[in-house]
């Protein structure tokens, strides 16, 4: 198994080179975040372990970039950045794990086997069906380029059937997943919505299948 650590700091980098390399793995290392993509783009590695903060390019628009370009190299983020929201944005970006410093080398070889394990499936970080976008970390749904401004509900809906492009999802499963189960909702919201996208998105995107649901042309 070939590993890329992108890593800025040469003892930490140095390290984990020694130490996954006594673990029977091949492992090149990158000190700046070009460098990181560029080896990333080419060099045929099965997974990489990728700092936050790089000179040059952060390791959030890198593994940006690389799901960008349809690259499925699975990526642990490994940073000192532990928030929360620092973690969401790592992978909401496209990181398939998350790690924060100091951190345990034994959980790290166990995520890294889980990862290798997992191979490298399709899982893009922007959702695109035809001309319509939607980027779930930004919030933000394009058609044709052209912003188009949503509702709460109305990006809900849309995501959950842009990640099933092309089958039929009934009303039931809608309201199971789009809408709060504790929350009583009207047999008809999601005609009300679906009608909503519709003079948003344009008629021809939500197709009925009647007595069964929606589709979500492609």
């Amino acid at each position: 198994m070939r590993l890329l650590v992108v890593e800025d700091e040469a003892r930490l980098a140095a390290a984990l080179q020694r130490g996954l390399q006594a673990e029977g793995f091949a492992v090149d290392v990158a000190a700046t975040g070009p460098a990181g993509l560029d080896a990333a783009r080419h060099g045929g590695y099965d997974a990489m372990i990728l700092d936050v903060m790089l000179p040059g390019l952060s390791g959030y628009e890198l593994v940006r970039r690389l799901r960008a370009e349809q690259h499925w190299l699975p990526v642990l983020m490994l940073s000192a950045k532990d928030g929360e929201y620092d973690q969401a944005d790592g992978l909401d970006c496209g990181a398939d794990d998350y790690l924060t410093k100091p951190f345990s080398y034994v959980v790290l070889l166990a995520r890294l086997r889980a990862l290798l394990r997992r191979g490298a499936p399709e899982r893009p970080a922007v959702l695109t069906v035809g001309d319509l976008r939607l980027d779930p970390a930004r919030r933000r749904v394009t058609r044709a380029d052209a912003e188009v401004t949503l509702t709460a509900r109305e990006y809900a809906l849309l995501d959950y059937l842009m990640r099933r492009p092309g089958q039929v999802v009934s009303k039931t499963e809608l309201l199971d997943h789009v809408w709060d189960a504790s929350v009583e909702t009207a047999p008809n919201a999601v005609e009300v919505y679906v009608g909503y996208l519709r003079r948003k998105l344009g008629r021809d995107r939500l197709e009925t299948v009647r007595g069964a649901g929606y589709r979500l042309a492609t």
